[in-house]
């Protein structure tokens, strides 16, 4: 290009606590409109001529494309796409690509944090301590709630990628036995075991995979009781992939050991989610920041620079559509 693209970040303090370092990408994209968030009533207008958008959350539905005819490329500063209207998107020529593996190491340590958080009680033990109860101890210790080992349980992986993998790596180092679901739709192989047998076998169920059709709800009541009633779930996927009524009912009725999720169905939390309620037993809710990691996000940036300098020589590296 001769010129540079007009562009527009729709929402950067979705990303940029003012702690990154943006200045290669305001270097192809000079001028570029910075939003820190952007409501949907206003996309539109903000996007305006722009060519190049950037979005982590904000819609980009197809009548957002319909009336910007000038947008030429989508950039998503996040793996998941289902904020966008890709078939919309394809049908005008206009590229959509994502960034990929730039949180593998911050998820999968934030996986085991929740892991851990639930296994060794530390909420508990934590408030104990504060509450003064280990003062009062007739013993040196405390051992008022159930402390589980990870070692030798089996760790049971929902979507092999790269971050599904380093989930792996992680469990392998505490002992733990792996195991991987066939993906949601697939006949189940040796190495990949249908979802029944898969969650009767595990201590773990740990979620990794995208949030499709055939994902949504694939946690639900009949998986939940298909497992363990001590079996513990991790999702730092898609809030979507269970269902949250499902698995609050479950906690409530220790039909399931623990829960540890780090998204919900609706982001911000709007009150409707039974997790939020404050009455559910053994769960372990973060407010969707396992990726977030200075290092991390400052990755995102980065692999958000290549892309764009790529579809500025005209090749798309991470295109969806």
């Amino acid at each position: 290009m001769t010129q540079a693209p007009r562009s527009v970040f729709l929402d950067r303090d979705s990303v940029d606590r003012g702690d990154l370092d943006f200045s290669a990408l305001d270097k192809l994209l000079p001028g570029m409109s910075s939003h820190g968030g952007t409501p949907g009533s206003l996309t539109a207008e903000r996007i305006g001529d722009a060519e190049v958008v950037i979005t982590n959350k904000v819609v980009i539905d197809e009548d957002v494309l319909e009336a910007c005819a000038n947008v030429q490329l989508v950039l998503v500063a996040a793996t998941g796409t289902n904020n966008v209207a890709l078939e919309a998107a394809a049908r005008r020529g206009i590229a959509v690509c994502n960034a990929r593996d730039y949180a593998t190491s911050s998820v999968a340590q934030h996986v085991f944090a929740l892991l851990l958080g639930l296994a060794r009680n530390t909420e508990s033990y934590a408030r104990a301590v504060r509450e003064g109860r280990w003062n009062e101890s007739a013993f040196f210790c405390l051992l008022d709630f159930p402390i589980i080992d990870l070692q030798d349980r089996t760790l049971g992986i929902v979507g092999f990628g790269n971050l599904g993998r380093a989930v792996a790596r992680i469990g392998e180092a505490f002992g733990m036995k792996i195991i991987v679901a066939a993906r949601p739709g697939t006949e189940a192989t040796r190495d990949r075991l249908g979802l029944d047998e898969f969650l009767a076998q595990c201590d773990v169920v740990s979620l990794h995979c995208p949030l499709t059709p055939k994902t949504r709800n694939l946690i639900d009541a009949d998986a939940l009781a298909k497992m363990k009633t001590d079996a513990i779930v991790i999702n730092t996927a898609r809030g979507g992939i269970v269902d949250e009524t499902a698995l609050a009912d479950a906690l409530k009725a220790g039909r399931i050991g623990g829960a540890g999720f780090d998204v919900l169905c609706v982001e911000p939390p709007d009150g409707s989610s039974p997790l939020m309620a404050g009455d559910v037993p053994n769960l372990i809710v973060t407010p969707h920041n396992a990726w977030a990691s200075r290092r991390c996000r400052q990755r995102l940036v980065d692999q958000m620079t290549e892309i764009v300098e790529a579809w500025q020589d005209g090749r798309a590296i991470n295109r969806v559509a």
